[in-house]
């Protein structure tokens, strides 16, 4: 479990976790520096290795390398501090489909907490929902809710010098080693976020510029006439409708706001990536040899 600052989901994320039917689990927390009652909430919950870290020292595939090589276990499930299990059935769908040695990653459904936005609301269903447009898009992963298993992970780790889309770039690797990414939708958590533009913006320019360092296509395919103009215009056409079958046509201009903002990123951000990743052939140094330890159980 990453956490910073959300003392306000762990009050209910740790105590669901103590409900969960499957029992055989051990609690890993890494904090990145909270100052609001989280670190007291954690010490409460009595994990099994609870690592305390500097805001500025976070970056996420070495967080969750360090998580895998202090599980005991031959899995690893992750779940993140504000995304809060919304039953006791949580973990055991994500346990179950890694005993097969050929899988290698697996995530859970999402749904958006009451106050979501639109726009964002809409996303969940979208990657998520019942229909889930995601099944049919080249490749999709989410590590808010999910698991890996340790013996796969340490052929190659995180990737460390990526700071956005790490859980992308790792399952795509999995995949192209010919072992299964499955979509456990039996395994439900509360998770969502009321980006602002410039929230929205900076997230959507890092998952880009994450995105160019895996990108099989050409530079040309994402620009500004593709991506981001036509890009917008079909954001919008489906966010209206989305908006107005769901009643909330208010929030459709907010919603065409932010997708401006995730389009202009896109296109920045993987121009930049684009740069950034491609001039240094040296990349997959940056791969975390990993130890291979397993026990019994979860390690959570």
């Amino acid at each position: 479990m990453r956490s910073f600052n959300e003392a306000w989901a762990l009050r209910e994320t740790l105590p669901a976790l103590q409900t969960q039917r499957f029992t055989n689990w051990e609690l890993i927390v890494v904090d990145s520096g909270s100052t609001d009652g989280s670190v007291e909430l954690i010490h409460s919950a009595k994990p099994a290795h609870f690592i305390q870290i500097k805001p500025e020292e976070y970056n996420p595939s070495k967080v969750m390398n360090m998580g895998m090589e202090l599980a005991r276990s031959e899995f690893g499930i992750f779940l993140n501090a504000d995304a809060t299990p919304a039953n006791d059935n949580w973990l055991e769908p994500l346990v179950f489909p890694l005993q097969d040695k050929n899988t290698a990653a697996v995530f859970g459904r999402q749904i958006p907490r009451p106050d979501c936005r639109a726009v964002y609301a809409h996303d969940y269903e979208r990657c998520f929902g019942p229909d889930r447009e995601s099944s049919y898009w080249r490749h999709f992963f989410s590590m808010v809710s999910s698991g890996l298993r340790k013996d796969i992970w340490a052929r190659r780790g995180f990737l460390e010098k990526m700071q956005y889309s790490e859980d992308d770039e790792y399952t795509r690797w999995c995949r192209s080693q010919g072992y299964r990414v499955l979509y456990c939708p039996d395994s439900v958590v509360i998770h969502s976020h009321n980006y602002t533009p410039q929230q929205a913006y900076k997230r959507s320019f890092g998952e880009a510029k994450a995105l160019a360092a895996v990108w099989t296509g050409t530079l040309s395919e994402i620009s500004w006439h593709r991506t981001f103009l036509l890009g917008w215009i079909n954001d919008v056409r489906r966010d209206l409708f989305y908006c107005a079958r769901r009643k909330r046509l208010r929030e459709f201009v907010h919603a065409a706001r932010i997708r401006y903002h995730q389009r202009c990123a896109r296109v920045r951000g993987f121009r930049e990536g684009w740069k950034y990743y491609r001039a240094n052939s040296a990349m997959q140094a940056s791969a975390v040899p990993a130890s291979a330890g397993a026990g019994q159980g979860v390690g959570l």
